[in-house]
């Protein structure tokens, strides 16, 4: 896991960098994402520094996605082309994070925009789901 105590998005956070603000409050700031996926492509982050899933206190977690959801229902009524949102996060390098700084992804969808998942979408064994599911429900209990 990356240690990254600082990112452009605690300076963000902070007010130390210019970003066009969507919604903000004591524990998220939303903003457009420079690199947008397609245009209305927003941003929710946690003013908390936290790496990824692991360093991030739930209720925060909880909170991000609530404005996640509101967003993308804001999206749908802004007027931007948008026939369809994406919610998307990304935790960890295998998972395409490049902010070591936890942040959730919303953008609208349309036909022929550029934003692809290529996967393997083969139907598993169900005794590999089982199994699968056996080893889920483990690392649930070491949570807990």
């Amino acid at each position: 896991m990356h240690v990254q105590e600082d990112s452009v998005f605690c300076a963000i956070v902070a007010g130390e960098a210019e970003a066009s603000v969507v919604f903000e409050d004591d524990v998220v700031v939303a903003f457009m994402d420079l690199g947008a996926v397609t245009p209305g492509h927003v941003l929710v982050v946690p003013r908390v520094h936290a790496v990824g899933l692991e360093d991030l206190d739930e209720d925060t977690g909880a909170h991000v996605w609530r404005m996640g959801h509101r967003i993308g229902r804001a999206l749908r009524r802004s007027g931007l082309r948008c026939e369809g949102v994406n919610v998307f996060l990304a935790d960890g390098e295998a998972a395409f994070q490049e902010i070591f700084h936890f942040h959730l992804h919303v953008f609208p969808r349309f036909q022929g925009d550029s934003f692809r998942i290529d996967a393997d979408w083969a139907t598993r064994a169900r005794h590999l789901l089982d199994s699968e599911a056996g080893r889920v429900r483990m690392g649930l209990a070491e949570i807990s």
